[in-house]
């Protein structure tokens, strides 16, 4: 077992990765003997492991509930954490309660927004079953619902007392899922770590055919440099804007198409290269920079085009709902070069309209 640890102070929290994890009481901690637990899950995730995670709690000697939400980004509303709240309620769950998100990174967001409003505030765990949950959003207490008007715009930073990464949950993964979570992936390597950007070039067939020893590596170098991030700067002033490489694109590209009809990761991986475009308009990437970004996106077997009649002007009324707009400034994440990102409110509407137009269909 790995472990990383993401060092917030009195808030320090463990990240543990291996294979078998669910199945491990040790995994658990801090639970005990006689904490109330409420595991939330969604349909599809619950049948291959809910059992397994009740089973080992109950060992432990908790007593545990759950709860399912519908499956799927278009059910990231208040509506499914409404769900979340009533049965809380009817089982007379309080403050000393533990809430478990089991699933992706819908699951983590609602369940963790959840634990930070339920009688302002219970503890809870992120199990994460997704790649893309795995690397990126189980880590650092983002936590969100939607709303038709903008992603992840109802929500609060609240960090969990643990995450339990177990690489087994991903052998259930369809492979578009694991391809999406590739996306953030390549984000990571892109905007900080060149030498694991190249790792990524060499090894990226073996993650996508789920090799244990490449997965758990990647996993925990991904929590890694996410977790110092989060130490210096929790509440994203700073360097964790870093992280949203791609995403102010990709996120209109959801709310566009509407949520769920293309992954979070296929549109962050678009979104990725219209990004690189306007470094490269800037004079920092050169053209076989963003040919090599391009070229892994594509054996990760992610989307390289905008999509099919989206044109580049579509995206920018979500582009200024964005949550980095300040003082009526678009601030967005440029590299200065692969493995060095920074923060640019310096790009035009004509200049963004370009970039978008690179990797757009004819």
């Amino acid at each position: 077992m790995l472990q990383v640890n993401v060092e917030l102070k009195e808030r320090r929290y463990p990240i543990l990765i291996g294979a078998g994890l669910l199945a491990k009481p040790e995994s658990y901690a801090p639970l005990k003997k006689g904490d109330k637990v409420m595991i939330v899950s969604n349909p599809t995730i619950a049948p291959h492991y809910l059992a397994t995670v009740e089973h080992t709690l109950t060992q432990l000697g908790c007593q545990v509930d759950s709860v399912l939400i519908p499956d799927g980004e278009k059910y990231k509303t208040l509506d499914s954490l409404n769900l979340i709240f009533t049965a809380l309620l009817e089982k007379n769950h309080n403050r000393d309660s533990t809430l478990i998100a089991l699933g992706g990174g819908v699951i983590g967001d609602v369940a963790g927004y959840a634990a930070a409003s339920y009688q302002r505030g219970i503890r809870f765990i992120q199990i994460p079953t997704t790649l893309l949950a795995q690397v990126d959003s189980s880590v650092g207490g983002k936590t969100a619902v939607n709303h038709p008007l903008g992603k992840n715009m109802i929500g609060a930073f609240y960090q969990p007392v643990s995450v339990i990464i177990d690489t087994l949950t991903l052998a259930t993964l369809p492979k578009r899922e694991v391809s999406a979570g590739l996306a953030e992936v390549i984000k990571y390597g892109a905007i900080f770590d060149l030498p694991f950007f190249e790792w990524l070039e060499q090894h990226i067939d073996h993650l996508i055919a789920l090799d244990q020893a490449d997965l758990c590596y990647c996993i925990q170098r991904c929590c890694q440099l996410k977790a110092d991030v989060v130490a210096r700067d929790e509440t994203e002033k700073g360097d964790r804007a870093l992280l949203n490489f791609g995403h102010t694109f990709g996120h209109a590209i959801e709310a566009h198409l509407g949520y769920g009809n293309w992954l979070h990761g296929e549109a962050v991986a678009v979104g990725m290269l219209e990004a690189a475009a306007l470094s490269e308009q800037f004079g920092d990437l050169n053209a076989q920079d963003v040919a090599r970004l391009e070229t892994l996106l594509a054996k990760a077997n992610l989307p390289t085009i905008s999509p099919d009649g989206m044109l580049p002007e579509a995206y920018l009324p979500y582009m200024w709902r964005d949550k980095k707009v300040l003082s009526g400034q678009l601030r967005l994440i440029l590299l200065k070069k692969l493995g060095a990102a920074y923060v640019s409110a310096q790009a035009s509407e004509a200049q963004v309209i370009a970039a978008i137009s690179r990797f757009t269909q004819a």
